[in-house]
């Protein structure tokens, strides 16, 4: 038990580097993603098309080439990050572009009726998103957006390419230096504990907006 304690002691800055990313992230990624999919279902078209573009470059090449473009590629250019920073613009820019797609699906699969109906009550568009669309389209996408966040909480691994002492990272030096795999152990129960409360909370949501169905 005592070697147990000191290993969790040990790995505790591991953690809340790793919480605090993935709570940065999620707290700026899903507004930056409603903001994209309105962009994107808008009348305007130069701006669906620069959204689309956008979402494309993020989708298309992978999360760790955009952290090490933004930590490394960027110096050279005369843009400069520290290392949080540069994590957490990486997982912004990318989380936000895939919760773009969720949410622009969420948002054309509510019937072109409600909009109409909620226009000729002379609701503003804020008080038809907020009211109407919002509660409709977060039943819709909860499951992806589930998938997502869950993903987010693995991705967080990857900050270890710009030296940031995530739980993974500080789990394989512990190993590393200990020849043992109980750090790598302890580091999965963590994972999965919170995998399983993420799991419970969304499950939870689903069944409070289960009335829109």
């Amino acid at each position: 038990m005592g070697y147990l304690y000191t290993l969790i002691r040990s790995m505790a800055q591991g953690l809340i580097n790793t919480l605090s990313i993935f709570t940065i992230t999620l707290i700026l990624s899903i507004p930056l993603g409603v903001f994209l999919s309105l962009m994107q279902t808008s009348k305007l078209k130069v701006l669906d098309k620069i959204c689309k573009f956008y979402i494309l470059i993020m989708r298309g090449t992978p999360l760790l080439l955009q952290l090490t473009f933004i930590f490394f590629g960027l110096p050279l250019v005369g843009i400069t990050f520290n290392r949080y920073t540069a994590a957490i613009i990486a997982f912004v820019l990318n989380y936000g572009a895939y919760f773009g797609e969720i949410f622009r699906g969420g948002i054309e699969s509510i019937d072109k009726g409600q909009f109409e109906a909620a226009y000729v009550l002379g609701l503003s568009f804020r008080r038809r998103f907020k009211r109407i669309i919002l509660p409709q389209v977060i039943k819709v996408v909860l499951p992806s957006v589930a998938n997502e966040v869950i993903t987010l909480v693995k991705d967080t691994s990857l900050v270890y390419v710009v030296g940031i002492d995530e739980l993974l990272r500080i789990g394989k030096i512990a190993s590393n230096r200990e020849a043992s795999l109980v750090p790598l152990i302890v580091v999965g129960i963590f994972y999965l504990i919170f995998t399983l409360l993420l799991t419970k909370i969304f499950y939870i949501l689903e069944k409070r907006y289960s009335y829109y169905l």
